[in-house]
């Protein structure tokens, strides 16, 4: 029982990581359409980007301590990305070369996306798998 909370606890953070990918890339959208200003949308997405950092080290870790260490394995180097760009303070997006970075930070995010929808896929795989396994016993 408790390998299914776990399972639920890190279904939850990996949900929450993604729908803060999600509000980063509407706002980018909303700026390259012009529905929103420079300052507003930078104001936005970096607001929202340390809490992304944190909930996705948290992922990892919780990955790690339940015992999953492929999913922990493959969440690494997404982790580590976000590690060297925040010591390189690239991590926040600059009002005044925001439109000269646009297509850049939308298609990191794009991969960022994609590589945790795949993280998602193999996550509710293992929950489901889970499940159905604790049914029968």
């Amino acid at each position: 029982m408790w390998s299914l909370y776990g399972w639920l606890f890190n279904f939850i953070f990996l949900i929450a990581v993604i729908s803060i990918i999600g509000y980063e890339l509407m706002c980018l959208t909303d700026l390259e359409f012009d529905y929103i200003n420079p300052y507003d949308s930078a104001r936005r997405i970096n607001m929202v980007v340390l809490p992304e950092y944190i909930t996705q080290a948290v992922l990892c870790l919780s990955f790690l301590l339940t015992g999953h260490w492929v999913l922990c394995l493959i969440s690494v180097p997404y982790l580590y990305f976000n590690l060297t760009l925040y010591l390189q303070r690239k991590h926040l997006v600059d009002v005044t070369e925001i439109y000269n970075q646009l297509s850049r930070e939308k298609s990191q995010r794009l991969f960022k996306l994609g590589y945790l929808v795949i993280l998602l896929v193999l996550s509710l795989f293992w929950l489901l798998w889970t499940i159905a396994g604790e049914e029968f016993d």
